[in-house]
Order: C-alpha cells, then structure tokens, then sequence
C-alpha cells in the first residue's frame, strides 16, 4: 500500500511541476526573447532529465549498472516513442525545419554512438560489452559539441521570438522554475521508488525494471511538461524537450557515469540498440514530410513502445 502510494502521490507531483516549469521557463524565453526550442533543448531537458540522473549515477555509485544503463536506454525509447507519440495524440506537434535540419540528427548521432560503443565483443575490443572510462569522456566531447551548437542557436537574431506585450516578472520565473523542478525531481524519485518495489517483488529482472519501469518512472516530467507545453501551444518546448533530454542522458548522463565507473552493459540485446537507433529515425521520417507529427503517427510511435514493452515483460 506505501508503494502505491507513492506512485500516486509521485504522479501529483510531476503533473505540478511541469505546468509551473512549462510557464517558468516560456517566461525565460519571453523575458529574453529567446527561441523557446533553445529553452527546450537545454532548461526543460536538464531539468527533466535530473531524475533520471539521479537513478543512473546512484546505480553506477551501488554497482548496478542494469538499472543504470537500462534507465538511459528505456528513457530514450520512451521519450520518442512515448512522449512524442502520446503528445502527439493530444495535438499534433510542429516541427521547425531547423530541429529537422539539426536537432533531430543530434538526436541519431547519440543513438548511433552509444550503439557502436556497446558492441566490444563485435569489435573485438573486450571480452564483453562495457562503456569505459574513454567512452565516457568521448559523450562528454559530443555533449559539449552539443551545447556550444545550442548557444549558437541562442545568439542568433534571426531565431529570437518576438517581443511580447506581457512579460513575468524575474521573481515568478525563477519561483516557477525552481518548484517546477523540485514537483518534478520529488515526484519522480516517489514514483520510481515505487514501481521499483512493485516490479521486483513481481520477479522481474534489474535490466527489464531499468528499460520499463524505472525509464517510465523518471520519463514521467518529460511527458508531462511536453503535454501540458502541446496543450499550450508551445510546440518548440515539447519537442525540445524530448530531443534535448535524450542528448542530456546519453551524451552528459552515461558520459558523466562512465566516465566516474566503467559500466558493463549486461544484458542490453541488439533489439534494445536497434530500436534506440530506430526511435530518432522514424521522428525524423514523421516530421520531415510535413514538419509536423499529426495523430495518427503518434498513435504509430505509442503502438510501437506497447508492443516493445510487452515483449520484454514476455521475455522476462
């Protein structure tokens, strides 16, 4: 009954803090006149990432690097499949043609990288599959490759927002941002701890609760502060958050955690790196077209994550 609870007082919390950190951070970019994909890709994301940062270094510091890198992986599936499916249901997204010139093959890159890195044993590098220290720092490289690219975007004139009549005030931006987040960290860690406890007292395996529950549990902020941020119109800040948030895991989360301990990859299948691969992919293949994700792609995306997850619940 305590992990029930927690699961529902976790969700309360997420659904909170995304509205007010959805309304902090549109405030940032309003009072700036900055691009809100910029606030997107780097505001939203690192905020609602921290859950999932949380979860993956503890794990690396207590050696179970399953829950660890299954965290990352499921959260990326997740995010795509997911978020951007189930937003997508609730209003289509509108894509700008710069995310799908450059953010969304950010996107591929860090999927295709932590593919390559994971496969050793194909390489013939080691014995097993393992993220070193070197690979590490190699995402660190690309998360700062990211980062300089952002702020780029950032001083860029041509991609400021227009002033608006009406701006919040210094003080209730930072208010909102800051109980924003702490909704979102607060009720991510209460929610995961959980659905962890449920899951393993049903039997499943540390890799399985990494790539479903737990990836769920601290994807929970993204989800939500994409749909309430659709819902409002501000399509920049969903799908900024999705696509920066999968950069922050694989490139500054696994870089940072391996970097600090080797990880083993344990029993991450090709499916899983497949599908990781494919995620960003088919994003790219929805909103090329049209630059917008309509419904019925989204509702494709959701079917997809239904099916991967019922398979692993299978196989375990």
């Amino acid at each position: 009954m305590l992990s029930v609870l927690y699961l529902v007082v976790g969700i309360v919390l997420i659904l909170w803090g995304a509205d007010k950190l959805t309304d902090g951070a549109t405030g940032i970019a309003r009072r700036f006149r900055i691009n809100e994909l910029v606030i997107g890709l780097t505001v939203v994301a690192f905020g609602t990432s921290l859950p999932e940062f949380v979860v993956s270094f503890t794990a690396t510091l207590q050696g179970t690097s399953g829950i660890s890198i299954g965290n990352i992986m499921g959260s990326n599936i997740f995010n795509i499949l997911a978020i951007v499916g189930i937003t997508a249901m609730v209003s289509p997204i509108v894509v700008s043609k710069g995310t799908i010139q450059k953010d969304v093959p950010f996107a591929i890159l860090s999927s295709a990288a932590l593919m390559v890195m994971s496969m050793d044993t194909l390489w013939g590098v080691n014995e097993m599959n393992w993220l070193s220290r070197g690979d590490g720092l190699v995402l660190l490289m690309f998360f700062a490759v990211f980062m300089a690219y952002t702020f780029s975007i950032a001083s860029n004139d041509e991609l400021r927002d227009e002033q608006p009549t009406t701006q919040m005030s210094y003080t209730k931006i930072g208010l909102y941002v800051l109980l924003g987040l702490a909704g979102l960290i607060f009720g991510g860690k209460l929610f995961v701890n959980g659905a962890t406890d449920i899951a393993l007292s049903l039997g499943m395996s540390e890799t399985v609760v990494g790539l479903t529950i737990v990836a769920a549990g601290t994807s929970l902020p993204e989800l939500a502060t994409s749909v309430v941020a659709a819902r409002k119109g501000s399509s920049s800040i969903a799908i900024g958050n999705v696509i920066g948030s999968n950069l922050f895991n694989v490139f500054f989360i696994l870089g940072f955690c391996s970097t600090i301990s080797p990880m083993p990859i344990g029993e991450i299948s090709n499916l899983d790196l497949g599908l990781l691969l494919m995620c960003p992919v088919l994003l790219w293949f929805f909103s090329a077209s049209k630059r917008k994700v309509e419904r019925w792609e989204g509702a494709v995306l959701f079917l997809i994550y239904i099916a991967y997850v019922a398979y692993l619940i299978w196989k375990s």
